[in-house]
Parts: structure tokens; C-alpha cells; sequence
């Protein structure tokens, strides 16, 4: 166990990182138990229980192992999956499945199949094709599917274009105009086996603004109107998703989780009582905003090349297999050379991955003390989307995952061997 009470090095959640990295190697994902609980009881006070009839889902794309799935069922949330496999990892862990939400832009047969043999909570319906395969599988297992439709409400949220979700022209939910969402209605209102619980809608990512939200919600009230209107349907639940923005680096105007899900809450509420609706119960899909911060991954320095008056280009021992998303859309960074975090940083330096890629970039510009072969590097915020989207490129195995809880620290991932890199292959000349 390497909890500590003194040291010169940079720790995380009361453990001394460099020992870590030295225990366990490097690159290194390494998540605290304790952060993660603390984000899901602020759920709890701020919105469970400050709201009735209200539903907290983590989105399990941000980060998700059967691991993962116990603690957030320990704490009393719902669980959002949008393939088959976070739903099988979900049923392995013994996930209860009436709390699961499927979301998905193209579920295929066999992962609706499935879901609904599996009893889950909601299917989360992305375009009219999805209905006809859940209505023929529902028939055939002669079961009652409780399904959410998702809409583009045409809101864009103030985040980089791939992800961004809501506007108009999105690969995610069904229109917003009149023709498509009234043949919906007359498909699910008309069906023996679908019961439509309401409609479900997701701006974007890494949101910082909760006016999006409002005006998400103010569209959807007035649609819950006009449905109420012309077809007597009475909506039960209004899933508002996600995307609350986290802390990556000093630039990011982090909010409280109080700041979206009351202005959520008071709009319900406003347009409800306005247009005459009976209140939905509440839902919010938070992924990122739980587990982000949560995590850092740790590096080994290789590689340190000064290029004169350009700039110092300081390799590390991982980089884009293990963290796509400064290659994907220019994701931003704060990191802290560990072994040397008593000393002043005094140079600016770029940290780069080991891949045969220009675009292999992790940090630009980073202030650092001096740093050399064999440092070790903390990259913070790393626990949202960094494990959940790593690949084999170039042939590298991928990282192990640590735990860190009051009670030591635990591998929940096993390191990828070379040997696993070819376990699926066949030589077949």
C-alpha cells in the first residue's frame, strides 16, 4: 500500500504516484474510488434528493468495468449503455437491468435482442427503423418494451464540433418537425409491445453554458404540448442527458452540478405549469462529470529533444493509443512532472507520444522544471474517455488500471501483453 503522509512527490488521492508508477509501471491509468463516490453523493444531495421523481444514469461510455459498474450500483444509480458490449459488461457484473438505459444511433438486431431479453429499463429510440425491429422482437418474446425516443432539439452547445450533439444536422434522433415525429406517435401509440415513456435529448459534451439546457427543455415542453394535444399522450419522463463540463485545465469555468440540474429543474417546472403538463419525471445521464476527474494517467520520460529557438519536444512512454483525444479534436491537458514536484517549472516544453504520428501530441507548451529521461509525468483529468477509447496502434499493449480506495490500492484492469496482441490472430499460410 503506498498511501503516505510525506513526500516530495506528487500525490493523488493520498497515494505517492511515483511509487505507483514504480510499483505497477507505466503508462498507468490510475482512478480514486473516492472522487468517484463523492460526484455520485453530490448527485444525490443536489438533485435526488433536493427533487422528486428524479433519475440519475451514469453514461458508461465515459468509463466502464464490472468494477465500475459496482460501485455506481452501490450508489444507487442507473446505468446508460449504447452497444452491446458496455451492455454484456453490464450483465456480468450482475448490473440490476431495470435500471439500465440503451442508448445507441444504430443498435443492430442482436443487440436489441438482446436488451429486451434481458428485461433492461429503456430503449432509447434514435430513428423509426429502431421501432419496427424492437416491435417484431418485443412480439416474438411477447414483452412490453418501455422506450424513450430521442430528438435533435436543434440546440447547439458551445463545445468542439465532434462533440456537439443536439443541432439539427446530428447523426443522433429523430427530427424535430412535425411529419417525422407524428409518425412515431401513430407507430409506438398504435403498438401492443412499446410503451413510450417520453423523449430524451443530449447537447453535446463538456458543456460549461446551462442555457442549452434550458432551451432543450423549453422546446421539448412545448413538443410534450402539442402531443398532449393532438394525440391525448401524456409524457412520464424527460431525459435531459448529459455533457456537464469538468476541470481540465485553468481555462474551463467549471460549475457545480447545482448550476444545470436547478436551471433544468426550474424550466420543468415553468413550462410545465405555463403549458398546463403534468411533470415528467426528471432524468440526467452524467459520464464524463463523474468519472474525469477522477482519473490521471502516468508516464515514463524517454526521449528529450531541443530543437534551438523552436521548442523542446519531451517523449513519453504512451501517448495516442492510450489517449486519442489531443489527436481527435484538440483536447487540452494540465500535467505535473511527479518526482519533481517541489521544484519550480521554469521552461516550456512539449509533451509528445511514442506513435509513428506528427499528431501524436499530448501537451503542447507545458511549464515544467528541468526533466529528463526516467521522470515521471501525472497527465490529470484523464479518467473520462482515455481507458474507454485506447487502442493497439503501433502494437502497443494497453495500460493496467488501478484503483485507489481507503483501503489500498487494487489493479482493476490487467496490463495488455505482447502475447495478448495476437491471442485473436490465425496464421493461415
Amino acid at each position: 500500500m503506498n498511501k503516505i503522509k510525506h513526500t516530495s512527490n506528487f500525490t493523488f488521492a493520498g497515494y505517492d504516484t511515483v511509487e505507483l508508477a514504480k510499483k505497477y509501471g507505466t503508462p498507468l491509468y490510475v482512478l480514486s474510488e473516492e472522487i468517484i463516490r463523492k460526484k455520485c453523493r453530490e448527485i444525490k444531495s443536489d438533485f435526488l434528493e433536493k427533487y422528486e421523481n428524479t433519475k440519475a444514469v451514469y453514461a458508461s461510455k465515459a468509463f466502464l468495468t464490472m468494477t465500475m459498474c459496482k460501485i455506481i450500483e452501490s450508489e444507487g444509480l442507473g446505468l446508460d449503455v449504447v452497444s452491446g458490449g458496455e451492455l454484456y459488461i453490464a450483465i456480468k457484473a450482475g448490473f440490476p437491468m431495470e435500471k439500465i438505459f440503451f442508448h445507441g444511433n444504430n443498435k443492430s438486431y442482436n443487440e436489441i435482442e438482446m436488451a429486451i431479453s434481458h428485461d433492461v429499463g429503456r430503449i432509447v429510440v434514435d430513428h423509426m427503423d429502431e421501432l419496427y425491429m424492437i416491435e417484431e422482437i418485443a412480439a416474438r418474446m411477447d414483452k412490453k418494451v418501455k422506450i424513450l425516443i430521442r430528438i435533435a432539439p436543434g440546440v447547439e452547445g458551445d463545445t468542439h464540433k465532434f462533440m456537439s450533439t443536439g443541432q439539427k444536422d446530428s447523426k443522433f434522433g429523430i427530427p424535430l418537425d412535425k411529419k417525422s415525429i407524428d409518425e412515431v406517435m401513430i407507430k409506438v401509440l398504435n403498438s401492443e409491445h412499446i410503451e413510450l415513456m417520453g423523449f430524451h435529448f443530449h447537447i453535446g459534451s463538456n458543456l460549461f453554458d446551462n442555457e442549452c439546457y434550458v432551451k432543450s427543455v423549453e422546446i421539448v415542453a412545448r413538443l410534450y404540448k402539442r402531443l398532449k394535444d393532438d394525440f391525448g399522450f401524456i409524457a412520464k419522463e424527460l431525459n435531459t442527458g448529459g455533457g456537464y463540463g469538468i476541470y481540465y485545465t485553468n481555462r474551463d469555468g467549471v460549475k457545480p452540478l447545482r448550476y444545470y440540474t436547478d436551471s433544468i429543474m426550474n424550466a420543468v417546472l415553468e413550462n410545465c405549469k405555463l403549458l398546463d403538463l403534468d411533470i415528467p419525471s426528471v432524468i440526467i445521464e452524467p459520464g464524463r462529470w463523474i468519472v474525469g476527474e477522477a482519473g490521471i494517467t502516468l508516464y515514463t520520460v524517454g526521449a528529450v529533444k531541443d530543437i534551438p529557438d523552436v521548442r523542446t519536444y519531451v517523449s513519453v512512454d504512451g501517448g495516442l493509443p492510450d489517449n486519442p483525444r489531443p489527436a481527435l479534436y484538440s483536447a487540452k491537458y494540465e500535467a505535473i512532472v511527479a518526482n519533481k514536484y517541489d521544484k519550480e517549472p521554469d521552461r516550456y516544453v512539449t509533451i509528445a507520444g511514442k506513435c509513428c504520428e506528427s499528431g501524436d501530441i499530448l501537451i503542447w507548451d507545458l511549464k515544467v522544471p528541468e526533466i529528463e529521461r526516467g521522470d515521471i509525468l501525472a497527465v490529470l483529468s484523464t479518467g473520462a474517455y482515455n481507458h474507454s477509447m485506447a487502442s493497439n496502434y503501433n502494437g502497443t499493449p494497453r495500460p493496467a488500471v488501478l484503483l485507489l480506495g481507503k483501503d489500498g490500492e487494487r489493479i482493476m484492469i490487467e496490463r495488455e501483453s505482447y502475447e495478448d496482441l495476437i491471442k485473436r490472430e490465425r496464421i493461415i499460410f
